[in-house]
């Protein structure tokens, strides 16, 4: 069974840091290039980075760009999102995503992605 368990989320000052976690199970992990994504209310799902299965390579939105930056640790099946410098903008659910098989050259859509996690918690205030 396929299961992605995010955590890490939080309530913040704007200027302040969080790091998410997320944990990926029941299938070959480190087989696959690993995404989060983020949705405000009101707002489309969108990509804001993306990173290649050894870690290499990764893709991060304009939006977030020198702010944020992911990692992952094959051995362990995990991704990170470490975020600094948060803005008030970046209040969203996060997720932890699971690209669909393939060699990526640009943020992944909705449509890209296999697997989701459960999403978490991110607000940012002022």
């Amino acid at each position: 069974q396929v299961e992605l368990v995010e955590s890490g989320g939080g309530s913040v000052q704007a200027g302040g840091s969080l790091t998410l976690s997320c944990v990926a199970s029941g299938y070959t992990y480190g087989a696959y290039w690993m995404a989060w994504f983020r949705q405000a209310p009101g707002k489309e799902r969108e990509g804001v980075a993306l990173i290649a299965t050894r870690g290499i390579l990764a893709y991060y939105a304009d939006s977030v760009k020198g702010r944020f930056t992911i990692s992952r640790d094959n051995a362990k099946q995990t991704v990170n999102l470490q975020m600094n410098s948060l803005k008030p903008e970046d209040t969203a659910m996060y997720y932890c995503a699971t690209a669909k098989d393939g060699y990526w050259t640009r943020l992944l859509t909705p449509d890209d992605v296999q697997y989701w996690g459960q999403g978490t918690q991110v607000t940012v205030s002022s």
